[in-house]
């Protein structure tokens, strides 16, 4: 917003996404808080039944999601279980360079994280404001609460670590989100992707 490159609209999407979040916070404190401080036999009755509960793995991998903060997604609309969610932070290889993902955010810079076949994107006309980093990693992608979920080809990571865009073998959808997210492409500036490759290791 400072440099007046993303759109008016970007404001908006702090509450659309960070209200519904802080709500269910307060909801969960108040729920811990009436457990840990009631005493009569329903509120005992109830603690007995949640501590059952967090002894099965899927309720305690969703609990610790929600403490931990990591199973927020926000509403990115339809597509794969990554859109929208917390970008994992896998040990990438760039440039015979192994990098971890949150690495190549410390700028504070979006990334367009291409796991694909190499350069197989052009983002020219947002370069000067979203790098383009081809990688590549072996391993299952594993999300907190949804588990093991299908390796994508690509990933449009906001500078939060919050996927914006995901492609399965497609550049569908990747301008809107680059525009949506990070303004205008600037039809004007055609030069070579140099902002887009990492730093050396």
């Amino acid at each position: 917003m400072v440099k007046r490159t993303s759109p008016d609209s970007l404001l908006d999407t702090y509450h659309a996404e960070r209200h519904p979040v802080a709500a269910r916070v307060l909801r969960n404190a108040m729920a811990q808080m009436a457990l840990l401080h009631r005493q009569d036999e329903r509120t005992k009755a109830l603690r007995d039944t949640v501590s059952e509960l967090l002894g099965m793995d899927e309720p305690r991998k969703r609990f610790a999601g929600m403490m931990s903060g990591l199973d927020i997604h926000y509403d990115l609309g339809e597509g794969h279980p990554l859109l929208g969610r917390r970008m994992p932070d896998l040990d990438v290889v760039t440039d015979d360079c192994r990098r971890r993902v949150f690495a190549l955010l410390h700028d504070a810079r979006p990334v367009l994280l291409n796991l694909g076949e190499p350069g197989g994107f052009d983002i020219t006309p947002w370069t000067d404001r979203v790098r383009l980093i081809d990688a590549k990693y072996v391993g299952n992608w594993e999300l907190p609460v949804l588990g093991v979920v299908t390796a994508p080809t690509a990933a449009l990571i906001r500078p939060d670590g919050y996927v914006a865009w995901v492609g399965e073998r497609s550049r569908l959808g990747l301008e809107d989100a680059l525009t949506t997210w990070f303004g205008p492409p600037a039809e004007d500036r055609r030069r070579p992707n140099a902002p887009g490759r990492p730093p050396t290791c």
